[in-house]
């Protein structure tokens, strides 16, 4: 299962690279503007930036809402570096906008997908990843896990290549429970990370140890 880290703060993606356990990188334009990463340069400038810090994928999202729009900002974002996916909506003119970059070789995100439906979509016009966004279906009392499973299934049973990437991931029980059903890929924000990382009678075995050490020295 690869890890990414869902964020623009290049203090966390640092911290998570040097666990020595990141895989990629997704943000969006909301985690821009959270971090104040504003204007098209600026924006262009800090995807460089985040993808010397990691070794794998970083998604890079489109703004427009349109095919010709959406090729057009794709292609830009793809060449600034080799580690670009060109992250697109799902939407029908998302879709035309995949099979466009897959042809050509470049790496795609579908993103903002909900159903099974959409992804059999997104993995049939060649995208490199889908996004189902389960929290926010838990959000709204519907099981995002159980969507995750529905894809799982569907594309093993067609051997698509597309990777599921969990997206939307709020806590690390979300990340236990999408490697149990065999996503490809999560990404959420550090704390759901590092939270993999805690256990109590971790906690309380080290500090035994230690204790026995002291006494014998």
């Amino acid at each position: 299962m690869k890890f990414f880290i869902d964020t623009a703060n290049l203090d966390q993606i640092r911290e998570a690279q040097a666990l020595g356990i990141l895989d990629g990188v997704t943000t969006n334009p909301s985690l821009m503007a959270k971090e104040g990463i504003t204007g098209e340069e600026n924006i262009k400038n800090h995807y460089k930036a985040i993808c010397e810090i990691v070794d794998g994928d970083v998604s890079a999202e489109v703004i427009a809402t349109d095919y010709e729009g959406m090729v057009r900002e794709g292609e830009a974002l793809a060449a600034l570096h080799s580690q670009i996916v060109v992250k697109l909506p799902m939407i029908a003119d998302g879709v035309k906008a995949c099979k466009y970059f897959s042809d050509k070789g470049i790496k795609t995100n579908v993103t903002l997908v909900f159903s099974a439906g959409q992804a059999l979509l997104a993995a049939k016009a060649g995208a490199t990843y889908v996004s189902p966004f389960i929290g926010r279906l838990d959000d709204i009392s519907t099981d995002g896990l159980n969507l995750i499973a529905e894809i799982r299934h569907i594309y093993d049973n067609y051997m698509f290549e597309t990777e599921i990437l969990a997206a939307s991931v709020r806590h690390t029980m979300h990340v236990i429970d999408c490697a149990k059903i065999g996503a490809d890929v999560m990404t959420g924000p550090l704390k759901a990370i590092e939270g993999l990382l805690n256990h109590p009678l971790t906690t309380i075995g080290l500090e035994k140890f230690l204790a026995d050490y002291k006494k014998g020295n």
